[in-house]
């Protein structure tokens, strides 16, 4: 039997995640997922790929605020109120080749940003007006919306597809590396990249398309300092379809509800798509 045993949202995207015991599933991710974003003087996104270091950014969440703290206290935390800011004075930011209307938060938190970051940065919220289409290629019906995420509004990663990672690794590594907002037990390692329907309690997901992966797995989310090639490299050594290397699978969602740890997770039906076939060595 499958079943749901962590939940995580990061609320600004790039920041350290935060762990559930239940969540409430929404169109464009689990609530408050990926809904804040740092960007710089030019309205481009911030990563971890260039910044390692904003994996030291810790937020918290409540009934009314985002309370961020950074691991090493060279500031003091800041509170962001769950509220949408209530001006409607938009700007353009720029996520990969997609460009978002988002809002400023305040100019408070922009400065305490850039403080802690030693650069000028701003930080934005997606309104619930704001509306960026996944791609279409691998859309459902065409309408669906992701966050301030890469691409998709939901990654489920199985505990099995990480302990056979470990088991070829020379240092063993933990799930936020990958940063899923969804993992399961149970089942056999990798499976989750051949799903198609799925239901997680009562919610029901489709799985798009596997999780290429990216230099970000190479940065310990604990230390915010990059490793070295692992695990991406040995990833690349067995898990490689064409120039992608796979770990996890990307969900959209048809049925939403409310999920929580210990929910079954039954998978309806599978399918492979032939592009991400991986290849043997």
């Amino acid at each position: 039997m499958l079943q749901l045993s962590e939940i995580w949202i990061y609320p600004v995207k790039s920041l350290a995640g935060i762990s559930l015991q239940e969540a409430k599933v929404t169109e464009r991710g689990i609530e408050h997922d990926r809904r804040w974003l740092l960007v710089n003087e030019e309205g481009t996104f911030l990563t971890q790929r260039q910044f390692p270091q904003l994996a030291l950014f810790q937020p918290s969440i409540d009934a009314e605020f985002l309370t961020i703290t950074h691991r090493k206290d060279i500031v003091e935390p800041i509170k962001v109120s769950l509220t949408p800011p209530n001006h409607h004075e938009y700007v353009q930011v720029k996520v990969w080749d997609d460009t978002i209307d988002a809002l400023e938060v305040s100019t408070e938190a922009n400065e305490w940003f850039s403080k802690a970051l030693a650069m000028k940065v701003r930080l934005v919220y997606m309104p619930e007006d704001s509306r960026r289409e996944v791609d279409k290629k691998y859309a459902i019906t065409g309408e669906e919306i992701t966050s301030f995420s890469d691409a998709y509004p939901f990654l489920v990663i199985g505990q099995s597809s990480l302990d056979d990672l470990n088991n070829r690794l020379n240092e063993r590594v933990k799930m936020n590396r990958f940063r899923p907002n969804l993992v399961f037990k149970g089942g056999e390692a990798y499976e989750e990249e051949n799903w198609y329907e799925v239901q997680i309690g009562k919610a029901t997901f489709w799985g798009v398309k596997p999780c290429a992966r990216c230099i970000m797995t190479t940065i310990d989310q604990e230390s915010g300092e990059k490793t070295g090639k692992d695990p991406l490299y040995t990833l690349s050594t067995y898990r490689k379809a064409g120039k992608r290397v796979l770990f996890g699978q990307n969900l959209l969602v048809t049925v939403l509800d409310t999920i929580q740890l210990g929910d079954s997770v039954n998978v309806i039906s599978t399918k492979k798509l032939p592009q991400f076939e991986i290849e043997v060595s």
